[in-house]
């Protein structure tokens, strides 16, 4: 496995879990019988290499690192602009004749690159030749237009504190509010915002403490007196 620096098992395995859940209940309705839900954070991971192990498996190719190039089409890759990244995808002939009009990417225009068989054998070159023009490049600015113009798909490479900022997705971010000392955090905003979420403004209540309601659900639900549960404390119980 790779590490990415998200759980995506995690979160994957989630998924999977309110799928199977939804069709449990979607069963139980006719049927009023219950199932067993059997969610493997490791099957599920596996199961979105679709690609590698057909190719592995079925054709015994061998599949390593690619870091952020495609397999198949190119120039598709994170290049370096003056000031941050910019992720270029002219991944079709037509693209990459358009990108050749761009001012400054003329260069790159050999025979043997006008079909895209011929750009991914030389792929490694070509990403380095494309490196030395972007290099000359706001991306912010000049790059992001200059490839608008010509409709080849280009995107910059935001920071997380960007995308926190931007427009799309600073109305989705919801908070929590951490009830020990009251300091608001950022969350990442749910896949699709569901009708509680929004009755509530985006704000979460933080997760509890380690025993934090220990007293309201031993004294006023279960009805123990606080001497009790004082008690109970001591023995290291509650």
């Amino acid at each position: 496995m790779c590490p990415i620096s998200v759980p995506l098992p995690d979160m994957g395995a989630s998924k999977h879990a309110y799928s199977l859940t939804m069709k449990a209940l979607f069963q139980r309705s006719p049927t009023k019988e219950g199932s067993c839900m059997d969610v493997s954070m490791f099957q599920g991971t596996v199961s979105w290499l679709t690609v590698p192990i057909a190719q592995a498996g079925s054709f015994a190719k061998h599949i390593s690192r690619r870091g952020n190039a495609r397999e198949f089409f190119a120039p598709v890759s994170v290049y370096t602009a003056k000031d941050r990244y910019a992720y270029i995808a002219a991944d079709n002939d037509i693209q990459w004749d358009r990108m050749l009009r761009i001012s400054g990417f003329e260069s790159p225009a050999k025979p043997e690159y006008i079909r895209n068989e011929g750009r991914i054998t030389d792929v490694g070159n070509l990403n380095n030749a494309l490196e030395e023009i972007t290099g000359s490049y706001d991306a912010a600015n000049e790059l992001i237009h200059a490839f608008t113009e010509e409709t080849v798909p280009i995107s910059k490479v935001n920071t997380i504190e960007e995308v926190i900022e931007d427009p799309y997705a600073k109305n989705e971010i919801l908070s929590s509010t951490d009830t020990t000392s009251g300091a608001a955090t950022y969350l990442a905003p749910l896949p699709v915002i569901p009708d509680y979420v929004k009755s509530l403004n985006g704000k979460l209540a933080f997760p509890p403490r380690f025993g934090e309601h220990n007293k309201d659900i031993c004294c006023s639900v279960l009805g123990y007196t606080q001497k009790y549960l004082g008690r109970l404390k001591a023995k290291g119980i509650a």
